[in-house]
């Protein structure tokens, strides 16, 4: 049986998966914090994964993200389990597809909640299992010509 709390504002809200999607187009930062904002939420997370210059010791030149049909579905299962677990008022999380750049925005998650430790914990949450869970591939190229996939079976 859930908590009785004092004031609504407490609770998850009735619809908090405001955007999940999977995308070959540039991120934004903007788009996925309006989709968290919540007059309820006094803490909000935002994560923002990027694609870096070097993996295990070598540079890297870019990357290309693939992903299976399900990726968005199986994004939505997580946020709904995420949601089912903390008072979440708001949650977004949009990863890309294609070729990116060094430095590029990779993945962006949020989440609003009451307060911000289940801000934080909610948003580590939906993160750690979207990256474990999301049938998503990355194909990493090197400087000196070499690449490698990572995630793929």
């Amino acid at each position: 049986m859930a908590p009785d709390f004092e004031h609504p504002g407490e609770r998850a809200a009735q619809d908090p998966v405001r955007l999940v999607a999977v995308r070959d187009e540039p991120l934004s930062l903007d788009e996925v914090f309006r989709a968290v904002g919540d007059d309820a939420a006094g803490g909000t997370a935002l994560f923002v994964g990027t694609v870096r210059d070097h993996d295990g010791g070598a540079d890297v030149a870019g990357l290309g993200y693939s992903s299976h049909p399900s990726a968005e579905a199986e994004i939505r299962r997580i946020a709904e389990k995420v949601v089912a677990e903390y008072p979440v008022r708001a949650l977004a999380a949009v990863h890309r597809v294609g070729d990116l750049a060094v430095g590029d925005l990779a993945v962006v998650v949020a989440v609003s909640c009451p307060h911000r430790a289940e801000a934080f914990a909610a948003c580590r949450r939906l993160i750690d299992d979207l990256k474990h869970e999301v049938p998503i591939w990355k194909h990493q190229k090197f400087s000196d010509g070499t690449e490698e996939w990572v995630g793929a079976c």
